[in-house]
C-alpha cells in the first residue's frame, strides 16, 4: 500500500510538471499581460517596464524552470530575489544561493497583486458546494430511478429510464446549463423564481452585508449533475439486475419476504459498492468539470476565476487554477483508491 501510495506521488509530481510546460507553451499564443494591464497607452517604454517587472523578457524555458521552482516545495533563489510571499524555511540564510523548505508559491496576480493562492482557495469553497450539491442531486435522483429501473426491468418504465439516462451521459455539462439558464431562469422565471445566474452569497442592495442565497444553487447544481444522474442510472439498474437473479435472492422471495424486504434488506446493499466507487470517482471529476457551468451561471468557484483571468492574461491565476484543480483531482483519486485497497482484501494482497 505504501509502494502504491509513492507511485502516485510520483505521478503526481510529473503531472504537475507536465501541466507547468504545457500551459506555458499554450500561452504564448495568446496577448501578452503587459498589453492588458498598459490598456490604451502606446508608449513602449511602460511596456518595456511591465514587461520587466513580470519577468516576460526572459526566454520561455526560464519562465518555465523559475515557475517550476516557486511551485515545488524545495526551492533555490538567489539571496536577493527571495519571493516576498514565500512561506517556509531557508535552510542555508547566510548563502549567496538560498535553498528553501516551503509551501508551493503560486506568485501573485497580475491584475490585483494578491496571492494567487489565496484568491484561489476563496474560490474553492464554491466549487466543492456545488460539487457536493450535484453529486447529491445525481445521488437522490439516479439511484433510486435505477433501482426502480431492474425491478421493471423490459418493461415501458425501464425503457423510458433507460433512454432518459442515454440522453442524459450524451448532453455535455456546459449545453444543459445553458438550456436549464434559459429555460427555468429566463422563460420560466416568474414561475420558478430562480434567478440565470448568482453565487452562494450575494451582497444586499446597500452593498454592506452579504447573505446566503441557497436558490442559486439549485440550477448550476441540476445542471451538473445530469451526467452522473444517467451514470448511476445505469450502474445501479445493472447490478441489481444482476444481483437480483442470484441464489440467494430467490431463496429469500421462497421464504416469502416481502419485495421491498428482499429488494433494500438484501439486494441494495449488496449493490453499494460499485455505487460507491463511482461516487468517488464523480465527486473528483465534478469538482474538476464544473469549469463552464460555473462560468455560465457566474457561480465564484475556481472555473470562474480561472476562466476570467484567462480572458485577462492572468497568467499566475490561469497556471495556479489549472494545478491547483488537477492536484485536487488527483488528491481525491488517490484517496478513494487507496481507500479500496485498505477495505477490499483481495486488493491488499494483490
Amino acid at each position: 500500500m505504501y509502494k502504491k501510495l509513492l507511485s502516485r506521488l510520483l505521478q503526481l509530481l510529473s503531472v504537475v510538471v507536465g501541466l507547468v510546460l504545457l500551459v506555458f507553451v499554450l500561452f504564448q499564443a495568446l496577448p501578452g499581460p503587459e498589453q492588458i494591464l498598459s490598456g490604451q497607452r502606446t508608449d513602449n517604454s511602460t511596456r518595456e517596464a511591465i514587461v520587466e517587472e513580470l519577468g516576460l523578457d526572459k526566454p520561455i524555458y526560464i519562465q518555465a524552470f523559475g515557475y517550476l521552482n516557486d511551485v515545488s516545495i524545495i526551492s533555490i533563489y538567489q539571496n536577493s530575489k527571495s519571493p516576498e510571499g514565500i512561506k517556509g524555511i531557508c535552510l542555508n540564510p547566510k548563502s549567496e544561493f538560498n535553498v528553501w523548505f516551503k509551501l508551493p508559491y503560486l506568485r501573485k496576480s497580475f491584475q490585483t497583486q494578491q496571492a494567487v493562492f489565496g484568491i484561489l482557495w476563496g474560490a474553492f469553497g464554491g466549487t466543492l458546494v456545488l460539487a457536493l450539491a450535484a453529486l447529491i442531486v445525481a445521488g437522490i435522483i439516479g439511484i433510486p430511478l435505477g433501482v426502480l429501473s431492474a425491478i421493471k426491468v423490459n418493461s415501458k418504465l425501464d425503457n423510458i429510464i433507460v433512454g432518459f439516462s442515454t440522453l442524459g451521459i450524451s448532453i455535455p455539462s456546459f449545453f444543459s446549463a445553458m438550456l436549464f439558464s434559459w429555460i427555468f431562469g429566463f422563460v420560466l422565471h416568474d414561475f420558478t423564481g430562480l434567478s440565470m445566474t448568482g453565487s452562494l452569497y450575494e451582497l444586499d442592495s446597500l452593498g454592506e452585508n452579504y447573505s446566503l442565497r441557497i436558490d442559486h444553487l439549485i440550477l448550476p447544481a441540476v445542471a451538473l449533475g445530469i451526467r452522473p444522474v444517467a451514470v448511476f442510472i445505469q450502474l445501479t439498474r445493472n447490478t441489481m439486475v444482476e444481483i437480483l437473479n442470484q441464489d440467494y435472492i430467490q431463496l429469500a422471495r421462497a421464504k416469502g419476504l416481502n419485495e421491498s424486504v428482499v429488494i433494500w434488506r438484501h439486494a441494495f446493499p449488496n449493490a453499494l459498492n460499485p455505487i460507491i466507487t463511482s461516487i468517488g470517482g464523480w465527486f473528483s471529476s465534478l469538482l474538476a468539470g464544473s469549469f463552464f457551468t460555473e462560468y455560465i451561471f457566474q457561480w465564484k468557484g475556481l472555473g470562474k476565476v480561472t476562466i476570467e483571468a484567462l480572458q485577462q492574461s492572468d497568467f499566475p491565476v490561469v497556471m495556479g487554477g489549472v494545478l491547483f484543480t488537477a492536484c485536487v483531482f488527483f488528491i481525491i483519486h488517490t484517496i478513494t483508491e487507496m481507500m479500496y485497497v485498505w477495505i477490499d482484501p483481495r486488493l491488499r494482497h494483490s
